[in-house]
């Protein structure tokens, strides 16, 4: 690629994570390097297993694991899982800077925003220190203007019907 874009997925419909999955799985077909970090994510995915027969070409990391939701958590434990996101983008700096990938994948990185657990200007730091040929894609319900403003193509899902709405739980190997 001659020249990586900013992508943003956003909305409060499904669908947000499966399609930077799909966009990681079209690259890397194409040979390309992608670092998928996905945020507040601890239970077992799907995606985790299918992906493990793509390294190391496609790469997924867990940023500040949890199997709780950010509303279920106490005012100290979002304190500790805010110091322990930013350790780790602290890493995901160090790691651009000797590996850079090809797509960067920060899935569920505008919930982190939206709830105060990663400060908006430190991701508009990354996306503007990254190399001009990586492209990013970003996720999450509540994309930010600043973010909006500074993406080069916005997607907003949106929910229009949903089985889940009738009482249907998330499915594995659909939802998760």
């Amino acid at each position: 690629m001659d020249k990586g874009y900013i992508q943003v997925y956003t909305g409060d419909g499904k669908g947000k994570t499966t399609a930077a999955l799909g966009l990681g799985l079209r690259a890397v077909g194409n040979g390309l390097r992608v670092l998928m970090i996905q945020f507040l994510k601890g239970w077992p995915t799907g995606e985790l297993a299918a992906i493990k027969g793509l390294e190391p070409n496609f790469k997924i990391i867990r940023f500040a694991e949890t199997e709780k939701f950010i509303f279920q958590m106490s005012k100290d434990e979002k304190t500790t899982l805010k110091e322990k996101i930013n350790d780790e983008l602290k890493w995901l700096y160090k790691e651009l800077d000797t590996n850079p990938c090809d797509l960067l994948i920060l899935d569920e990185i505008l919930g982190c925003i939206d709830t105060g657990l990663v400060d908006i200007r430190t991701l508009l730091d990354l996306i503007n220190k990254r190399p001009g040929r990586m492209e990013i894609v970003l996720t999450g319900r509540n994309a930010p203007k600043d973010i909006i403003d500074r993406a080069d193509l916005v997607t907003e899902m949106k929910p229009i019907k949903h089985y889940m709405d009738k009482g249907v739980a998330a499915r594995r190997g659909i939802e998760y």
